[in-house]
């Protein structure tokens, strides 16, 4: 069996040694989705649900089916009822654009069903900004289920979850540092303009890098698609899948023309990585 392997997100594969963990693509969009809002170009009206893109964020499956979510992007109610995500036992945070935030309310439906606090693991300038929007998640005068039970922490320098090695990654997202995650030998790095020498570092060995590619023409806060494949380039993945994807990329006519070992992302997709 592969290292890593695409599957179905329903299909069970029994995975003989090594530890098992999937990484759920919940949304692979830009702050825009795809189709944008009146837009009637070729991948706005496109059949093809590869190129349905909601806002970006993952949720990272340990073995034993425990899920770390890394955003709350905007669609996030619809984004787990359709990859069935049923629970999620912490949230990271990887920067307070509105985004990757303002999906934060629809966590209670995870308070109710677990009737714990969720843990969940920012920068500073994240959580002020969380704190200040989603001012009512702190007033505990509300009762059990009105509002989402979180517990806001600084970002440590590492943190497990069973067998999932979690450390922070610092990025630059044009003049603002924000954070991408590596799970194991698998990273996230979405909206990123540029990869301290110091992160490269601590990204080499992977066997799975998703990293930010918004579009082709270059851009002030994220990698365009040369960029990111010169990324892709220094740190030397085993295999790399892009994502916070614009309406200028058709799925099947833009992966028809990249490297072997990359691909864009798409919706609902499930990678499975061992160790």
């Amino acid at each position: 069996m592969p290292t890593n392997a695409i599957i179905d997100r329903k299909r069970f594969i029994k995975v003989l040694g090594g530890r098992l963990m999937k990484i759920i693509f919940m949304g692979t969009g830009t702050s825009l989705g795809v189709p944008v809002i009146g837009c009637k170009c070729k991948v706005c009206v496109s059949c093809n649900p590869k190129n349905k893109r909601t806002r970006a964020s993952i949720c990272v499956q340990t073995a034993s089916g425990k899920n770390v979510l890394v955003d709350t992007a905007t669609e996030l109610r619809l984004q787990a009822v359709r990859n069935d995500v049923s629970s999620v036992e912490m949230i990271l945070f990887t920067h307070y654009h509105a985004d990757h935030i303002h999906g934060l309310d629809d966590v209670r439906k995870f308070n109710q069903s677990s009737r714990g606090t969720i843990p969940c693991y920012a920068d500073e300038a994240t959580i002020e900004r969380i704190q200040r929007v989603f001012f009512y998640a702190f007033d505990h005068d509300y009762s059990w289920g009105a509002i989402p039970h979180i517990t806001l922490k600084p970002m440590p320098p590492e943190l497990w979850l069973e067998e999932v090695r979690i450390t922070p990654v610092n990025l630059h997202h044009g003049k603002a540092q924000i954070l991408g995650f590596r799970f194991n030998d698998a990273a996230y790095l979405t909206d990123c303009s540029a990869i301290p020498p110091e992160s490269v570092e601590r990204l080499k060995g992977l066997k799975l890098l998703i990293i930010d590619a918004l579009r082709y023409k270059e851009h002030p806060t994220h990698f365009n698609l040369e960029g990111a494949l010169k990324a892709i380039e220094e740190i030397r993945p085993e295999r790399a899948l892009l994502t916070h994807l614009s309406h200028e990329f058709d799925h099947e006519q833009v992966n028809s023309g990249l490297p072997p070992h990359v691909a864009l992302s798409y919706d609902s997709q499930v990678v499975e990585v061992t160790d």
